[in-house]
């Protein structure tokens, strides 16, 4: 079985379940419509107390979101690479954390 799939953005790629792929693009689709509504109320002059309280909404969303994805890649790549003995896995995680955690 082919563990790659083509994807737009990087040379690697991750095979998702149809169920895992929908989850995180319901995930997605909700933050999406959390980001026009938070729009919204700009153009109509909301009050700035209140968009930040969108905003702050749409930052957990976000969290939980690279959560989720976070633990599939551990579970998943990070160890399926780690069994195959490509340890550099280990140091791309390392980067991809620092990143999250800026």
């Amino acid at each position: 079985m082919d563990d790659m799939k083509k994807c737009a953005c990087c040379e690697k790629t991750t095979e998702r379940s149809d169920e895992e792929r929908k989850k995180l693009i319901h995930r997605l689709n909700r933050i999406e419509g959390q980001i026009r509504g938070i729009r919204k109320m700009v153009e109509k002059d909301a009050y700035c107390a209140d968009i930040l309280v969108q905003s702050a909404a749409v930052n957990a969303a976000v969290n939980a979101f690279n959560k989720e994805l976070l633990a599939s890649h551990i579970r998943g790549c990070v160890a399926r690479d780690i069994r195959n003995g490509n340890d550099d896995v280990i140091d791309e995680l390392v980067v991809t954390l620092q990143k999250l955690m800026k």
